[in-house]
């Protein structure tokens, strides 16, 4: 297998130049930094507290993982010069058997040659990208990776010698977290050592998570490559009267076929791990992408994938467009690609299906101790997809807890699309933000949060208008608050505490301070000054 990597995709994808310091953060985290934010000491992982203070100037950007998928298709379709079995694992991440072209062009190293040939006119500077060669999907990934430290864009492992690759690496690469600790704890701290086992006790021990892992580990692929074609009856059409001319109808039809897909295969016993997503035009042109999920594919995923790909297809038609038109000729037209929603899609779309091209045995669920907590699951992703197909797939959002000193700041809404619904995420649980907060409301917390603050005035006994001062202290004792169509007498009062953020950037820089206030009527709010004016942000009731 060969794998092309390009690193920081999340940023490239924003069209920020890598000489640039920049960050894309999901749940207050990093995921990915440009190399001259990782020269500041920005790393993933870190918070973005922490990046931010190790690097000042830090752009941060939200995920768009629509974009990011739009955007990395011309890789794809430039590679289909060199192979038609193109698979995409995700976006910055693309591969294909090597048998063939590996043949065709003299061997490995001469297939590198010409793979980055194709690929680095498309990324047009804006990115790199890595190779890597391997016996299987597992190791040339981490052969890609292992690029940063060689000399040259590619790392070749012989054929057999995958598994001399792998063994002095990390066990902590073989990407399940909780087997990885265990085994580090039992001195099994290199995928080496952990290949090194019986598969006859791994299995005893620790199940199909240790039997998949350990295949991993010896160079083997959890679900090895396989070219043959499954039964054409195990493929779902959509067909579209009259022709579909804008994603988000075609988004809505890739639901319902993915949720018929799913059905299909739950059937018949089977889990998908590799689709092929198909789309005829008017014209009579007919577009085939592969993508690959190390895993198993559900529904929510099948449908995420055919819609990034539909995405990426009315990207490159819009870009050929423009080219015809005497426009830029740039393989990344961001501002083109703002919203795709409102651009038709060249002739139309007559057809798409949704062809399982690699399917393999369905290994079961396992459902929660006291019962059904994954049928619920399954209920809840069907819904939402239900919903993001009507209204549009931003149209629903979960909650994440993240680092903030304000309410509204330490609980973010993130696409339910960024997240699997039916997996346990940390990043809900209130222990997630461990680090402390210098200014931080106390507890309990408001139980609502105005969207909209509204401007009030605190005022004294006399009339007079209360301020704090440089040294975090009231200019006078509250008595009165003054709202939109009310006016109401403090009864109790706490605070205030000040908060002095962000002090080394110019534009971000806010200097808050916040107190609680308890009314006659016996409600209680949270109020915040800034720019020395007072605004309702909060209530306890």
């Amino acid at each position: 297998m060969l794998v092309v990597w390009c690193p920081d995709w999340p940023v490239v994808a924003w069209g920020v130049p890598l000489d640039e310091p920049a960050a894309v953060v999901v749940a207050n985290r990093v995921i990915a930094c440009s190399p001259a934010a990782r020269a500041e000491g920005v790393s993933v992982g870190i918070r973005r507290r922490d990046a931010q203070g190790r690097c000042p100037d830090l752009a941060i950007l939200e995920r768009d993982v629509d974009r990011e998928g739009r955007l990395f298709e011309p890789v794809a379709v430039a590679l289909e010069a060199i192979t038609p079995e193109v698979e995409v694992a995700g976006p910055g991440l693309v591969g294909f058997p090597t048998r063939g072209p590996s043949k065709f062009f003299g061997g490995d190293e001469l297939l590198t040659d010409e793979v980055l040939a194709v690929v680095e006119p498309v990324l047009a500077g804006r990115g790199v990208c890595r190779i890597g060669v391997a016996d299987g999907v597992f190791a040339a990934r981490l052969a890609a990776r292992a690029v940063r430290t060689n000399i040259g864009n590619a790392v070749v492992i012989p054929p057999g010698e995958s598994a001399s690759f792998l063994a002095p690496i990390a066990i902590g690469e073989i990407g399940n977290p909780e087997l990885a600790d265990v085994l580090g704890r039992l001195g099994l701290t290199t995928l080496g050592a952990f290949a090194s086992l019986a598969a006859a006790d791994v299995v005893g021990r620790f199940g199909q998570a240790g039997q998949i892992a350990h295949r991993l580990a010896k160079g083997d692929d959890e679900h090895p490559p396989d070219l043959r074609r499954p039964a054409p009856d195990m493929a779902v059409t959509w067909q579209f009267e009259p022709a579909a001319i804008r994603i988000d109808r075609c988004a809505f039809a890739a639901k319902a076929l993915a949720d018929e897909l799913h059905a299909t295969l739950s059937a018949n016993g089977l889990a998908c791990v590799r689709v092929a997503i198909e789309a005829e035009t008017e014209s009579g042109d007919v577009h085939v992408r592969l993508w690959r999920h190390e895993g198993a594919l559900s529904a929510a995923a099948l449908a995420e994938r055919a819609r990034w790909q539909l995405d990426g297809w009315l990207h490159i038609a819009r870009a050929a467009r423009q080219v015809g038109s005497g426009g830029s000729t740039a393989a990344y037209d961001h501002a083109d690609a703002a919203e795709p929603d409102d651009v038709g899609v060249g002739a139309g779309i007559v057809r798409l299906s949704l062809i399982p091209d690699e399917v393999v045995p369905a290994t079961g669920r396992q459902l929660g101790f006291w019962g059904g907590r994954a049928e619920r699951a399954d209920e809840v992703t069907r819904a939402v997809a239900r919903i993001q197909g009507l209204l549009g797939p931003e149209s629903v959002s979960v909650p994440e807890w993240r680092g903030g000193r304000g309410p509204a700041e330490q609980i973010s809404l993130i696409p339910a699309a960024a997240v699997d619904l039916g997996e346990e995420r940390v990043a809900t649980k209130p222990h997630f933000v461990a680090d402390p907060w210098p200014g931080r409301l106390p507890m309990p917390a408001p139980a609502k949060v105005s969207a909209d603050p509204a401007a009030i005035d605190l005022l004294d006994a006399a009339g007079g208008s209360i301020g704090v001062t440089g040294r975090g202290e009231l200019t006078s004792w509250p008595a009165v608050v003054v709202g939109k169509m009310r006016r109401r007498t403090v009864q109790e009062w706490a605070g205030p505490w000040p908060a002095d953020e962000r002090w080394w950037d110019v534009m971000a820089h806010r200097r808050r301070a916040r107190m609680q206030v308890v009314l006659d009527d016996g409600s209680a709010h949270l109020l915040v000054i800034e720019d020395g004016t007072w605004w309702l942000e909060a209530s306890y009731h």
